[in-house]
């Protein structure tokens, strides 16, 4: 059965200190992509089916598709090893944007707008479709130079508000036995595993670069690092690409 709870007020996260910003001029980026955020629990008996659906999406090359474990079902008997009230939060942010409360495992969101059931293959592929006839007008590129992410954003004319600048922490593959709660038993595979997701900056319009050191995020050599831009706490992702260590 999905589950439901209420919603619940999110504050916003506290950008990164060291963040640096400066005016862009470099040509040749690559296009945006889609993003699919499926959120997800290892205490859900619902979600290891969303999260078999979710393994297609993680191999595209056009989707920025990532799994996010929420903790409020922690109580049923298995704490999530990759759940952060951080992901429960942006889930909440993003039922609070869309005024309609809906907060539930499996859920997938796209873009930042439409929420579907993270197994339902057929509307996740609605949603996507959607989403690409959508025009994107902002352009975006990262790249991992040197143990420094550099974030690189074109300047636009058609930014309505100020943008915030994620950056998450992703892990490409995990397994889990879980040995209690509703999936007691099992062995779970995750895909595109969020470790954690940070502002690393604002964007308003202009020609704009921010580096990050990697050291500071990445606890692993083999994570990988995604950028996503989205209007306000919980509103549409205008653009989203992937920074490889291949970039370098």
């Amino acid at each position: 059965m999905i589950r439901f709870i209420l919603y619940q007020l999110v504050t916003a996260a506290l950008f990164l200190a060291g963040a640096s910003v400066a005016h862009s001029q470099v040509p040749n980026r690559s296009p945006s992509l889609l993003v699919l955020e499926l959120f997800t629990s290892q205490g859900c008996s619902s979600c290891p089916a969303a999260d078999a659906v979710f393994k297609t999406y993680a191999a595209r090359t056009d989707i920025v598709a990532l799994s996010m474990s929420v903790d409020y079902w922690d109580y049923l008997g298995w704490k999530d090893t990759f759940a952060s009230p951080k992901f429960s939060k942006r889930q909440r942010a993003y039922a609070k944007a869309r005024a309609d409360g809906q907060v539930y495992t499996p859920q997938a969101i796209v873009n930042g707008r439409d929420h579907i059931v993270g197994s339902s293959k057929s509307e996740i592929e609605s949603a996507l479709k959607a989403s690409a006839g959508r025009p994107q007008t902002i352009t975006l590129s990262a790249a991992l130079d040197h143990g420094t992410v550099t974030i690189d954003i074109a300047q636009s004319n058609n930014v309505a508000s100020e943008i915030t600048v994620w950056l998450a922490i992703v892990q490409a593959e995990a397994h889990i036995n879980v040995k209690a709660g509703e999936n007691r038993g099992r062995k779970l595979t995750y895909f595109n595993v969020v470790r954690d997701i940070v502002p690393a900056g604002m964007w308003s319009g202009p020609a704009t670069i921010i580096r990050q050191p990697s050291s500071a995020l990445a606890t692993d050599a083999n994570q990988r690092f995604a950028v996503l831009l989205q209007q306000g706490i919980g509103g549409p992702i205008v653009a989203a690409t992937w920074v490889d260590p291949a970039a370098n």
